[in-house]
């Protein structure tokens, strides 16, 4: 089995508050990303309770750095640094698309940190009118080269955003959503076990999970959120349509800003 792991630093058990997340803003963002590793080696550990030969590619998915490379297991490679542009390393070799570590999308009720691409920045995102967040991007990313989506674990929120996008994925909460920076939290020994659980079972159904595919043309609706200004997304070719909401149509789904 060859497996692409995407994470990010909002989603493990014992990750509430923006200051854990945040670059330099608190000393507390280390012990968050030990948290989040331990999980995507739990993660690592189930695709290998699977396939003692799997190939294991990490996706450092959190914009200021979530993996502490350290503590990273063994058989998994990381992808991480700067200039990533779509679609950062996955592509048709691949079987599965696991996510550790998620959040749900920008407006969620009760979602822990939830947000779309920028927690500062963004408050919604729609695809061919529907509203997506970064889990549904993601995953319409890898349905471009056939991979399914089979794994996340996350907050309660972001695996009900994954089971109505992808009914036949496997999910594993990791703590009960009840503010932006508030949840009920697995301890975190518990939700290794559930996750490396869950990733073993979600790597034997890989095979029957089809890829989620949205076809062309695409209409990406980005709306910013109060004071923030969308010239940055003119530039890169979006249309105007008022001061903080702008729309990009295009038939190549690598040129919007996923």
């Amino acid at each position: 089995m060859k497996a692409y792991i995407l994470t990010d630093l909002e989603g493990p058990a014992g990750v509430a508050c923006w200051d854990q997340t945040r670059v330099d803003e608190s000393p507390k963002k280390s012990v968050a990303m030990e948290l989040l590793t331990e999980e995507i080696n739990a993660c690592v550990k189930g695709i290998l309770d699977f396939d003692q030969k799997a190939e294991i590619v990490v996706l450092d998915g959190h914009g200021s750095g979530g993996v502490d490379v350290r503590l990273l297991h063994p058989k998994a490679t990381l992808l991480f640094g700067k200039g990533f542009r779509p679609p950062t390393g996955i592509d048709e070799s691949f079987d599965a698309l696991f996510f550790v570590g998620q959040h749900a999308m920008a407006g969620t009720e009760n979602g822990p940190l939830c947000h779309t691409y920028s927690s500062l920045n963004v408050e919604y995102y729609k695809l061919n009118g529907e509203y997506i967040g970064e889990f549904g991007c993601r995953t319409v990313l890898a349905g471009l080269y056939g991979v399914p989506t089979v794994f996340l674990a996350g907050d309660d929120k972001a695996c009900d955003e994954a089971t109505a996008f992808v009914p036949d994925i496997i999910t594993v909460p990791t703590k009960q959503g009840m503010g932006v920076q508030l949840a009920l939290h697995l301890s975190p020994k518990e939700a290794r076990r559930r996750i490396r659980k869950g990733a073993q079972k979600a790597s034997k159904r890989a095979s029957k999970i089809e890829p989620r595919r949205i076809e062309p043309p695409y209409r990406l609706e980005v709306r910013l959120q109060e004071g923030k200004n969308v010239e940055g997304h003119v530039k890169r070719g979006a249309r105007l349509i008022d001061d903080r909401t702008c729309v990009y149509e295009t038939d190549d789904y690598l040129a919007l800003p996923i």
